[in-house]
């Protein structure tokens, strides 16, 4: 997303263009929060039902890129190139016959799977071309509700207050993957005319302020732009995490391991700079569902969280 406009003071502005969104059901205080991110509905197109390769015959992707694994048991593990969702944002998926969706907002650097189904009901996720607090709001096309990705929460229309479940899942290196999961699936190049590999958003993660964001800066001196580990209510600064590589806090365990390029830093994903992997699990060893975001967006919309900083 590259353009930007702010919305008119009340839903009426957006109607034209959703005809069968319930804009009197809504938790936006304000409607200036949503922006237009310059795409139209769609203009970001979402995948579905992705075709997927073996690891051994992937050969275009760098082993520094970094990817969405997804390990269910029984289940062969799959990794979602982030050189993909960079351009698609949403992937709609079924694993072990569960219905999900793997996400990712470049400028929140936000990268989450939901479950589909919602009260019985699987839904479809796209991308509206919205922005509120910078971060990307999908639509679901079953009843063309909105929803923040950053919280797997709809905010307008008939799912408005519904919570998607998150599934525990995390980013780390193509190569990473490959050595754990060396029988593993990737999802293959989709059919579309992108730059697949090439980052829009050059140097994104450098910047002084976010894109499209007015609201508070974080507290304690943290950088808007720094990453954090979200879990819950909690963050903890990526930057704590890489020097000292172990934390056991708030009945987690929060690993940090080098290896993994950033997305947005340089033209070439994989060439970007280190920020490593990050893998969380609870006291009895399993993954346990979090976020790597940046820190302005955590502020945004856990105004009240917990920042863990240095002990």
């Amino acid at each position: 997303m590259v353009m930007a406009s702010g919305a008119a003071g009340d839903p009426s502005f957006w109607k034209h263009e959703w005809p069968e969104t319930d804009f009197s059901n809504t938790t936006v205080p304000n409607w200036v929060e949503i922006m237009s991110g310059g795409p139209p509905k769609d203009g970001i197109p979402a995948l579905s039902d992705p075709q997927f390769i073996w690891v051994h015959e992937e050969t275009r992707i760098g082993d520094r890129e970094p990817i969405v694994a997804i390990e269910i048991a029984g289940e062969i593990p799959r990794a979602y190139p982030i050189r993909y969702l960079m351009w698609h944002e949403i992937v709609n998926d079924s694993v072990a016959e569960r219905p999900i969706a793997v996400t990712f907002c470049p400028l929140c650097n936000s990268a989450i799977t939901f479950d589909r189904t919602v009260k019985g009901r699987v839904l479809t996720f796209g991308v509206s071309g919205k922005l509120r607090n910078s971060d990307m709001v999908m639509y679901d096309r079953e009843t063309q509700s909105w929803w923040q990705q950053a919280m797997g929460q709809g905010i307008v229309g008939e799912m408005t207050g519904v919570t998607l479940t998150t599934l525990p899942t995390w980013m780390e290196s193509w190569a990473q993957f490959k050595a754990r999961n060396p029988n593993g699936l990737v999802m293959a190049e989709p059919a579309y005319n992108r730059d697949y590999g090439r980052n829009p958003y050059v140097s994104y993660d450098s910047s002084a302020r976010p894109f499209l964001y007015s609201g508070e800066n974080p507290p304690h001196g943290v950088a808007p732009l720094v990453r954090v580990v979200r879990v819950a209510d909690r963050a903890w600064p990526l930057t704590r995490l890489a020097s000292v590589g172990r934390v056991t806090e708030a009945g987690v365990t929060i690993t940090w391991q080098e290896g993994q390029a950033s997305a947005l830093d340089k033209a070439n994903i994989g060439q970007g700079k280190e920020v490593g992997s990050i893998r969380v699990k609870d006291s009895a060893g399993h993954d346990v569902p979090h976020d790597v975001m940046f820190a302005f967006a955590f502020h945004a919309f856990w105004p009240d969280g917990q920042w863990m900083l240095e002990p």
